[in-house]
Formats: C-alpha cells, structure tokens, sequence
C-alpha cells in the first residue's frame, strides 16, 4: 500500500469528476484519465479495517476473482491516504457497460429471461468456487459490451477454499430479494430461469435452493 501525500492526493484527483458521495464527503471518483478513485473512510479509531483495510480487499478479491476465472476491475494502485483517520483508496480502471439491472429494464421479457438465467449460472460459479459475495444485487454485476458479466462492489466478498455451503447460499439469495425490482425480476417473474442456471454448474445445491 502506497502512503499519499496531501500534495500527491491533489495532484490525483484534480479536476475529478465525484461519482458517488456520503455525509463524509466524495466516495467514488472519476479522474482524469478515466480511472476511478474509490475511497474507504474508518467510522472509528478501532475497528476490522484497522487490521485490513476496505480498499486492500477491494484489490485482493479483484485479483482473486480474476484468478478464477471471473471479470473484475483492473488495479492500479492502493493508498493510504493523509489525514487523522487512516482512510484508504483503490484506484482502478472500470469495467465497462450496464448494470445487470439496468439491463433488465431495458430488455423484453424473453430478453430478461435470457439474462436472468445466464446470472443463475454466474451466481452457481460463485459459490461454487467459494465466492461469498454478501451484498450481492443487479446493481454490482455488470453486463459488459461482449455481453459478458462483470462484478464490481468487490469489498463486501470473501473468497474460500471450498464451495459454499448451502446456509451462505440461501443468504446470499435472501439479500437479493431486499430490493423490491431484483425480487420481482429473479424470483416472481424468472424463478425457473434462475432456477435453470443455477443448474448447470450446481444441480444438487439448485434442487435445495428451488425446491419444487
């Protein structure tokens, strides 16, 4: 991890574009050459992050998730940022293309089934190679030009060893059924689709996830 200088952060993000932004100020910022810089801001002195920091596992499951054969951000760099409070940053370059949601709502219903049945296979994949991704939505899996997916979000992930068992698989589906447009797209109007995708590389885990 590289340590930033104040001068080095303003040299950074001069003129950058702020993306996203909280009650802390700018989260995710565009900057000049098209990069992104996405920030990590401790809520306390002592905490999880103090030992590993957000932006460290950010660029760790990237390049894990590349390992394994799935598209994620390429890292550029992770800094320490100045300041009192030990924030971090990863600077990467972004994928292109549309969110998963996005996509679904642009598409006709045999286009969404399509799709939803190709995310059935990729979510499969996942917890098949040992990809806990908790805060998984349609938000945080992109659909990029080749028609590809791609997933981005990456802090909130833990990468194991072995396949998931079958609890952190129900949760994982329970968590995307908290947004009311993902719920009605995967598990109301595409049930079977995703049922059907999730088939292919997990059959038995499929028989137990969607019953009946």
């Amino acid at each position: 991890m590289h340590r930033l200088s104040q001068k080095e952060l303003d040299g950074l993000t001069e003129n950058a574009a702020v993306l996203e932004s909280d009650g802390l100020g700018a989260k995710v910022l565009k900057l000049n050459d098209g990069s992104f810089l996405k920030l990590f801001r401790k809520r306390s002195r002592w905490s999880s992050e103090t030992l590993r920091p957000y932006a460290r596992r950010f660029a760790e499951n990237a390049r894990d998730l590349q390992r394994l054969g799935f598209t994620s951000p390429e890292i550029i760099q992770v800094y320490a940022l100045p300041g009192p409070i030990n924030a971090t940053a990863v600077h990467y370059w972004p994928l292109p293309g549309k969110t998963l949601r996005q996509a679904l709502s642009q598409s006709s219903p045999e286009q969404r089934r399509a799709l939803v049945e190709r995310f059935g296979e990729l979510l499969a994949k996942l917890h098949e190679a040992g990809v806990y991704f908790r805060s998984v939505h349609l938000g945080n899996v992109l659909v990029l030009p080749d028609g590809q997916f791609g997933l981005i979000d990456l802090a909130d992930m833990r990468i194991g060893r072995f396949p998931l068992s079958l609890g952190k698989r129900q949760r994982n589906l329970k968590h995307m059924r908290r947004y009311a447009e993902d719920n009605r797209w995967l598990f109301e109007e595409n049930r079977d689709a995703l049922r059907a995708g999730y088939s292919r590389p997990a059959p038995r885990k499929a028989q137990q996830l969607f019953p009946g």
